[in-house]
């Protein structure tokens, strides 16, 4: 019997070889991408001066009544929902800018990867945070507050942001458009050996 199974074993073919060789894939390259990394970052971080100057011009200003001797404001009667809009506008502006820069960095075919996307998602971040800043320097230098308003004047108060969260909302964007992107290109080295 079990010289039996040896001769079996001897007759059988060899296993075939596959007919076309796999495409050889690309590695993932840190090195490579730092300092263009570092340039998406400072250029994408850079587009919050131009956001936070766009957000104080479009943002309304809230109307107060002077109610005491020492000044003390209090919103007009449908006053108090421009602060919602304030951060509103802020939001809409910082998902558009995201879905902008995630679709513009991955058309940089060489660099892309996670390297780049970590990057677009720091400059993402970051231009929020100068946009938040300088938009509210932008707004209180538009609508500067009097010395001192009389009793019961209306004054125009700047627009401000009063929730950190709204710094989220540009990153986020830019992390789900880069992604989505790389989801659907589907090949491994995500083309950058086609660059």
């Amino acid at each position: 019997m079990p010289e039996q199974a040896e001769q079996a074993d001897i007759a059988l073919p060899p296993p075939a070889q596959p007919a076309v060789k796999p495409a050889p894939v690309a590695g993932v390259t840190v090195r490579a991408d730092l300092l263009p990394a570092v340039s998406v970052m400072s250029l994408v971080g850079l587009l919050g001066i131009p956001l936070g100057w766009l957000w104080a011009l479009l943002a309304p200003t809230q109307r107060m009544r002077v109610v005491t001797e020492e000044g003390r404001l209090v919103p007009l009667q449908l006053e108090s929902w421009h602060r919602f809009e304030d951060m509103a506008i802020f939001l809409l502006l910082g998902l558009s800018a995201g879905l902008v820069v995630g679709s513009v960095v991955w058309l940089l075919r060489q660099r892309r990867g996670p390297v780049t996307l970590l990057a677009v998602v720091g400059g993402s971040l970051l231009a929020a945070w100068l946009a938040m800043r300088l938009g509210t320097a932008f707004a209180d230098a538009r609508y500067p507050v009097p010395e001192s308003p009389g009793l019961g004047a209306v004054v125009e108060r700047a627009p401000v942001l009063e929730s950190r969260w709204v710094l989220l909302a540009q990153p986020m964007t830019a992390a789900l458009a880069y992604g989505v992107l790389a989801a659907w290109y589907g090949h491994d080295d995500l083309g950058r050996r086609l660059a």
